[in-house]
Order: structure tokens, then sequence, then C-alpha cells
């Protein structure tokens, strides 16, 4: 047995897998055999949500039934709103995602059916009722009617009014159905992880989300995009905001949405996609502004630490602009991710193996009582 030790398992393979890997030397995020960047380009979330779960992506009938069945599964059971409303105004909205996803498991009758048919029905499910328990815990946290979904409007556009209270415009569906798209399938990261790691056991699908949640609320994974818009509207100018990152150079602080622990020092091609988003969206709100001050702080982080934006730092303020409340990036972000995280614990449950790594012991040796 090999005795080397990997930090945080930097490069250490974890596991096989068929749903995506990202090529770091030719910069390509490959799902399913495709670039997830052309997807976002040119199909929609449910079609990658498909091709996700199914393998490959629907045709024209395929993408109507599946989102039919998507539509059907709507509504969340009355006794979860409730517990929705009992949290705590202080709440962290990521603790609500997490206690709602959890509550939801036991409205399941398959949930202890890990078959590959019940799994996916499970998925259809999650992804149907996730971005209402995202769009519900912030009414509830906020003392607000609970906003009821729109069959009449596509699964993005339904999922942004949901949040806003208002239908969205063409440009700000597109934008925001292509946000989910790049957040909605990353490889292996720490939440990906969790959740592979809680499915090896044999342990549902619910159960493995909600790890995934618990996750992706630690500050080193989720919640970058919340921490770079509040450092945007702190700085409120390019000028402020160049100085304001020297400044937390100086003191060595952590400067978020900048660098990545895969990519490291190549660009995040989602962050690209979602730059040119944040252009035209700028354009259209009348606000270049914040634009060209995100290009500003870009230019200053390149400059001084050669370090590229990754996909947070783009997707902040293209959220801000799109009316979405600040705590609530990082429960979209989990939104999306949620088709990802449930095609690994399926693939997990298909060909399983129970993790059980072992350590490096550092501890004292040879103590008696």
């Amino acid at each position: 047995m090999s005795n080397s030790y990997h930090p945080g398992l930097e490069n250490v393979i974890a596991s096989e897998t068929g749903i995506s890997f990202l090529d770091v030397e030719k910069e390509e995020i490959v799902v399913r055999g495709y670039d997830l960047i052309e997807l976002a380009q040119h199909v929609t979330y449910l079609d990658v949500a498909a091709l996700l779960l199914e393998g490959d992506l629907p045709d024209e009938d395929e993408r109507v039934a599946f989102e039919e069945r998507i539509k059907s599964e709507y509504g969340l059971p009355s006794n979860v709103c409730s517990i929705l409303r009992l949290l705590p105004e202080q709440s962290n909205l990521m603790d609500v995602l997490r206690t709602g996803i959890s509550a939801l498991a036991s409205y399941d009758n398959e949930l202890e059916d890990r078959s590959r048919e019940a799994n996916t029905r499970k998925a259809i499910r999650l992804l149907a009722k996730v971005p209402q328990i995202v769009a519900n815990g912030y009414q509830a946290k906020t003392k607000q009617t609970f906003a009821e979904p729109r069959e009449d409007l596509s699964y993005s556009a339904n999922f942004l009014y949901m949040i806003t209270g208002k239908v969205p415009t063409k440009m700000e569906e597109d934008i925001f159905d292509q946000s989910l798209i790049v957040y909605s399938e990353h490889e292996m990261p720490n939440s990906t992880f969790a959740a592979r790691v809680i499915a090896s056991t044999q342990s549902d699908l619910y159960g493995a989300l909600t790890g995934a949640v618990a996750s992706l609320k630690g500050t080193l994974h989720g919640g970058a995009n919340e921490a770079v818009m509040e450092m945007l509207l702190a700085a409120g100018s390019e000028g402020n905001l160049e100085t304001l990152m020297l400044s937390k150079l100086a003191r060595k602080e952590r400067i978020m949405g900048f660098g990545h622990r895969v990519y490291m020092r190549k660009a995040d091609p989602r962050a690209l996609l979602m730059k040119d988003a944040l252009a035209a969206l700028a354009l259209e709100k009348n606000q270049p502004e914040l634009y060209t001050m995100c290009v500003v702080g870009e230019e200053v982080m390149k400059r001084e630490k050669n370090l590229h934006p990754n996909l947070d730092y783009y997707a902040a303020p293209v959220y801000y602009l799109l009316g979405i409340p600040i705590e609530l990036f990082t429960p979209v972000f989990l939104a999306a991710r949620t088709i990802g995280v449930s095609s690994h614990v399926m693939e997990q449950h298909a060909n399983n193996r129970l993790f059980r790594p072992r350590v490096q012991y550092t501890g004292p040796r040879n103590l008696h009582p």
C-alpha cells in the first residue's frame, strides 16, 4: 500500500465516471462527451439535465415529455412548507435548504429503492422541488407570501419568477438558464465528492444531496459568489475596487472569485461565458459601470497575482442584475447542481464500493495508563 499523503486529496483519482471531466490542457469541461460551454450556447438547462440523467441529449418530443414530467412534480408538501416557516429568521438559507430537502425525503415513497429507475424518478422530483425550497425558504425567512410555480413558464423562467415575483424578459430567462447550465456539473468538487461518499454507504439520494448542501455551505466551496457581490457593492466604483483589492492583498486576505484548485493558472471557461452575459445584461439594465468595474478587478488580480476569475466572479453580478437576493446566490448554485449531484449518486449506486480511506498518523505511540 502506498503511504504517500496528498493534503486535500489533491490530484488523487477517487472515482471512475462517465459523467464529466475537466480537461485543463484543452480548457474544456466535458459533460457526457459534450463541451459544457457549447451546450450552454446551444441548448437549455433541461436539455443538459436530461443529458446528465439519461446519457443523451433529448430530441424535441423527449424534451417536451421531460419538462412535463418535471412540472407534474411541482408543489411542496404542506408540512414541508410549515417547517420552512418555523425556522428562525436568522437562519442561513443554505441551512434552510438543507432542512427542506431532508424533510422532503420523508414524503418520497421510493426513498429506500436504489434502482436506477427509482433514482431517476427521485432526481426528477428533486429537480422540480429544490427551486421551490430555495425560493420559498427565502420567502419564509423574509415573512413574505410563498410563491406558487407557474406551469405556463419555462423551468428556468419559473425558477426566476418564484424568486423575484416578476416574469423575466427573454434575455433574463436565457441568461439565467445559461447560468444554471454552467453550474450544473463540474466533475468532482467537494460537494459532489461528499455526496458520493454518502451514497457509497448505500444511503439514499436525499441524504446524499443533503450532505452536498452542507458541503457547499462552506466558504471555501460555495459562498464565493456572495462574497464577490458584497465586495463589488462595498467598492461602488472602479477606482475604489482597485484600492479595496490592493488593500486586501496587502493584508494577505483572500479575494473570492479568483483562482481554482483544478484550473490553477488557466482561465475558467465558464467565467468567460458569464462575462459576456454580464456585458449584455449590464447594457440592457443601463448599468454598464458594473461590467467595467468587474473588468478592472479582473485586471488587478491578473497583474498582482496572475490569477484568473472563476465562475463565481462574473455569475455574482449577473445574479444581482437579475434581481436575485445576494443570500440566495449559493442556494441557486446548489439548485442548479442538483441534477449533477443526482447523476453522480446514481452512478455510485450502480457501481459501488464503500469509500474508506486510511490516514497518515502523526500522534504519539507507546503511551500507557
